[in-house]
């Protein structure tokens, strides 16, 4: 068990609060066995009332492929492992000396077997192919088939969606992720037919599909390597097309809340938008951003939460209030300064000068539980990961290290959940605490009550 797995963690792994299952976007997930969750660019896929998801397994830290791993769940929060879905196999163009990205299963009646799709290449992307494997069960172990040009053409970020009527569909990135092409498969799903729409000059990545009422919406980022930019959505009333312009699924400036595309899951009359946060420099510390995405205004827009809870029954979500305490109104130390009345956020002075040490003590109400806390910090530093990592420690307990994920060299502001155990009543919670070097500005922290 990792040791910074707390009871209220094990609450969640063990399915839910009240029925309704707990989501922490960006937060570490571990399975079941209180091991972190690898399985990134996430493939979702249900038989019968359990849920699977395979991904990349990037504990190795590389982008060569490692494994394809699969994670099951009854209530999309209490992921058991499984055996490996696909592992390398040698003098194969899925050998651990190559890619293999974005792996999707879809069920063929016809041949009672499970299908799965992936972006397979070679260490420098020269190959841009599909990959095919089969297995009879939903984890496998799957049978690679081959790897292929689909009718000719490159393919890298790619997705899979079938419709009503069995038909299959593969979504991919082409002509150098020039044009986002939309191709039939056969009856097997082995391979593609025709390209049966094409969204010339489009630049997507990272697509996926929804059906609703008969509408067709794909959503995509654009591509900007590993960096987070705005996700777009396009619509139309056949797969074929006409599809529409792109529009924005979040607040361009958000950059899609630092994710990218992974899977969208339908929920009810709304879906899951399941994105990740990479992180390229230690890819396995890379987190799973899942948030809501509402067609209440028409179009699907991702509904910001910091905690939020999903029935799977009533096909519902619902959006955790938390009490927000402004790091203006903390204990200052060291070099910690208030920023001033121009550096703010949801009218929250920004306190800066944070490590180097620098900090700020905020007295906080807890329930003598596990909650979790949500730090709302900016940090315009270029690169992916700052020099020196954010700390937090409770009642002057010890210091935990906190990840300070890329905002793209800006002062975007950014939420961080952390988990930690707050007595009934007040805490001192104290953040950027003695670091050799700067941390980045912190502006609110709120604090999240399960009930």
């Amino acid at each position: 068990m990792h040791p910074f797995v707390s009871t209220l963690l094990l609450s969640l792994l063990a399915g839910s609060v009240f029925g309704k299952s707990v989501i922490v976007p960006g937060a570490l997930w571990y399975d079941t066995d209180g091991n972190e969750i690898q399985a990134h660019s996430a493939g979702i896929f249900k038989v019968d009332s359990t849920f699977y998801w395979v991904g990349e397994d990037k504990a190795a830290n590389s982008d060569l492929f490692s494994a394809v791993s699969c994670y099951s769940s009854t209530d999309l929060v209490s992921w058991a492992r499984h055996d490996n879905a696909l592992t390398p196999v040698s003098g194969t163009n899925i050998s651990s000396s190559n890619i293999v990205e974005r792996p999707k299963v879809i069920y063929n009646e016809k041949n009672a077997e499970y299908v799965m799709w992936f972006h397979s290449d070679s260490s420098n992307y020269g190959y841009a192919q599909v990959g095919v494997a089969t297995a009879d069960t939903p984890c496998g172990p799957y049978s690679y088939r081959g790897s292929f040009n689909p009718l000719g053409a490159q393919s890298r970020d790619e997705s899979v969606f079938l419709d009503d009527d069995r038909t299959a569909y593969l979504l991919y990135a082409s002509d150098n992720n020039q044009d986002f092409k939309i191709a039939q498969m056969d009856s097997d799903y082995y391979n593609v037919t025709d390209v049966v729409a094409e969204l010339k000059g489009a630049t997507l990545e990272a697509p996926g599909m929804v059906k609703r009422d008969g509408v067709y919406w794909l959503i995509a980022s654009h591509t900007s390597g590993w960096a987070p930019n705005p996700n777009k959505y396009f619509y139309a009333d056949s797969i074929s097309g006409n599809w529409s312009s792109q529009a924005d699924i979040a607040p361009e400036d958000t950059n899609t809340y630092f994710s990218q595309n992974a899977y969208d899951l339908p929920l009810g009359t709304n879906a899951i938008y399941m994105g990740d946060r990479w992180e390229p420099d230690v890819l396995g510390n890379s987190r799973y951003v899942w948030y809501p995405l509402s067609w209440s205004s028409g179009n699907p827009q991702i509904v910001y939460a910091d905690v939020w809870t999903v029935d799977l029954d009533a096909g519902t979500y619902a959006v955790q209030n938390g009490t927000t305490y402004s790091a203006s109104t903390g204990t200052l130390s060291g070099n910690a300064e208030l920023l001033g009345s121009n550096y703010t956020y949801n009218g929250h002075e920004g306190v800066g000068y944070l490590g180097n040490g620098g900090s700020v003590t905020l007295n906080v109400t807890g329930t003598g539980a596990d909650q979790w806390l949500s730090l709302y910090y900016a940090n315009a530093d270029q690169t992916w990961r700052y020099p020196t990592q954010y700390e937090y420690s409770v009642n002057g307990g010890s210091s935990v290290v906190v990840d300070q994920p890329n905002t793209g060299g800006t002062s975007r502001v950014l939420s961080v959940p952390v988990q930690v155990h707050l007595n009934d009543g007040p805490n001192a919670v104290t953040l950027g605490a003695d670091q050799s070097n700067y941390a980045g500005d912190l502006y609110q922290v709120i604090v999240y009550t399960q009930t």
